[in-house]
């Protein structure tokens, strides 16, 4: 299933992830792709506050992965930022099969490296600068519902 949605400002970027995160489960994948610029990182900030976890979120670059544990008894947020990782190879280093199951994880930069995290997974591929765009692709039955609660109430 696929859906497009647009975002005027930062604040919608991530009311919608808010929204987002709170329809999240242990196991869920999201693999974030776009522009420098285009949102991921204050996407994830919407779903951390969603999924109740403990912040502050920032762009893991340097450190690859942080872990973010729940505050509501929830799942923890496994974020992700895979720019500087050369291949699928150098992701599984780093051993997150261990926090997949329990966990939702968000890899920023994650196209061509994290399809291989989970048969089902939803991609967002963000794009633009003032207004943004967002093509989401569920991969797996399990983003049919999730997509159909986030289509904008009209």
């Amino acid at each position: 299933m696929e859906r497009e949605v647009r975002w005027a400002t930062t604040d919608d970027t991530q009311d919608f992830g808010r929204r987002l995160g709170s329809l999240l489960r242990g196991g869920d994948v999201l693999v974030l792709t776009g522009d420098l610029g285009a949102g991921k990182t204050t996407l994830t900030q919407g779903i951390a506050e969603g999924l109740g976890v403990r912040g502050p979120i920032t762009s893991p670059t340097f450190v690859i992965a942080r872990v973010h544990p729940s505050l509501v008894g929830g799942p923890a947020l496994v974020h992700v930022d895979a720019y500087r990782l050369g291949s699928a190879i150098e992701l599984d280093d780093l051993d997150l099969d261990a926090d997949l199951d329990a966990s939702v994880t968000v890899v920023e930069w994650g196209a061509g490296l994290a399809e291989q995290l989970s048969e089902s997974r939803l991609e967002l591929n963000l794009t633009g600068d003032d207004v943004r765009t967002a093509h989401l692709v569920g991969v797996g039955d399990r983003w049919d519902d999730v997509l159909d609660a986030l289509a904008p109430v009209g």
